[in-house]
């Protein structure tokens, strides 16, 4: 593949980005994003990318020739988890912005990524307010599907792409979607990677049906009482009261002990076993379902509040966090900021890894594309 020039807008960390070079594409990015540290992440992770402001500044008369726009523009307004205020609120309207530049720029092909909750927003009226704009821009087909990151790595995370390329492709091109599960090449298989059990390092993800292995190092979930233990016999106890409690970690007692997780469901609660995942939000909320994941995380937000059990309770690790989506290990651990490089506090991480679009979507729907740039 030759270098391709993208106009990464609403960058993040630069998912989009390391998805096309794990598809083997060369990449000079132009990027757009307005948080300073995901900022500081894109730079000291691609080092030969330009940082082009805020969307709002952007020109494509300022950009030499640009053949990939990308974009996640902001979501809240659409997540079904906010206030839905849709194509009215004032971030999810950005995605004007970046409609705009396709126009400006004209693209061989531009991919956006949002919220499961777009199709829905205004009873379904701001998705075909989209797909209107996104016509008007002329002599592009669109296509996109609802994508789970599952299908290719443990975490549930159900988000749309669309993908726009020119009317005058060639008359063999078989289109992009659909994309399922049975693209992964390791589908079934179990994958482990970077082990040091024993020795305090980093235990890595195991994808297919074993979910996620234990970091050994990982900080320990510091308030399990507000779920409860439960043994072979039936009889409950506050999980900090478990005998087994060791050096700020929370074991299960035993072998066949489980955990009862308040739920909305008909019995009031959701049972999370050995490899399970449970989403620490609100844990006492009794009108939420969904709060465990059976041998694979929930979607990741920018508070990663999320345990995992395996032998003991705990919250996921940043290191994980990046994993689930598709990252290298410390991609989120350093930025630069006013050319110097300086270490990203946890709390970033989880925030940084939280917004990004998984890399491993990315890739197989750039594998697809890639008869457009040649």
């Amino acid at each position: 593949m030759k270098k391709i020039n993208q106009l990464d807008l609403f960058s993040g960390i630069g998912g989009f980005h390391l998805g096309f070079e794990k598809a083997g594409y060369k990449v000079k990015s132009y990027f757009s994003e307005v948080d300073k540290h995901a900022i500081a992440v894109y730079k000291h992770k691609f080092k030969d990318s330009e940082y082009v402001g805020s969307v709002t500044d952007v020109r494509g008369e300022d950009l030499p020739s640009i053949d990939l726009i990308t974009f996640g523009s902001p979501c809240q307004d659409f997540s079904l988890a906010g206030k839905r205020k849709g194509m009215g609120g004032e971030r999810s309207s950005l995605i004007l912005e970046a409609i705009r530049l396709i126009g400006e720029c004209r693209p061989r092909v531009f991919i956006w990524e949002n919220v499961k909750g777009t199709f829905s927003s205004n009873s379904g009226e701001d998705f075909a307010a989209i797909l209107q704009a996104f016509a008007h821009i002329g002599d592009y087909r669109l296509e996109w599907q609802l994508l789970n990151t599952s299908w290719f790595l443990p975490q549930n995370r159900e988000r749309i792409y669309l993908v726009g390329y020119s009317t005058n492709t060639k008359r063999n091109w078989r289109g992009v979607f659909p994309i399922g599960g049975s693209n992964r090449e390791d589908n079934g298989k179990r994958i482990e990677v970077v082990g040091n059990r024993g020795t305090g390092g980093q235990q890595g993800l195991i994808y297919g049906d074993e979910g996620i292995s234990p970091a050994l190092n990982a900080c320990g979930y510091k308030d399990p009482t507000k779920v409860r233990i439960t043994d072979k016999r039936g009889n409950e106890r506050d999980a900090d009261k478990a005998s087994t409690l060791v050096a700020g970690y929370y074991k299960l007692p035993s072998d066949g002990d489980y955990i009862k997780v308040k739920s909305a469901t008909k019995q009031g609660y959701e049972v999370a076993e050995e490899g399970d995942a449970i989403n620490l939000t609100a844990i006492n909320s009794k009108t939420r379902k969904g709060r465990v994941g059976k041998q694979k995380a929930q979607t990741l937000d920018t508070l990663c509040e999320q345990a995992v059990i395996k032998d003991r309770i705990r919250r996921l690790t940043p290191i994980e966090c990046e994993r689930l989506q598709g990252f290298p290990d410390n991609h989120t651990e350093y930025g630069i900021y006013d050319g110097e490089v300086k270490k990203m506090s946890n709390t970033q991480r989880y925030k940084q890894c939280g917004n990004a679009v998984t890399t491993d979507v990315v890739q197989a729907i750039a594998e697809k594309i890639k008869p457009l740039f040649r």
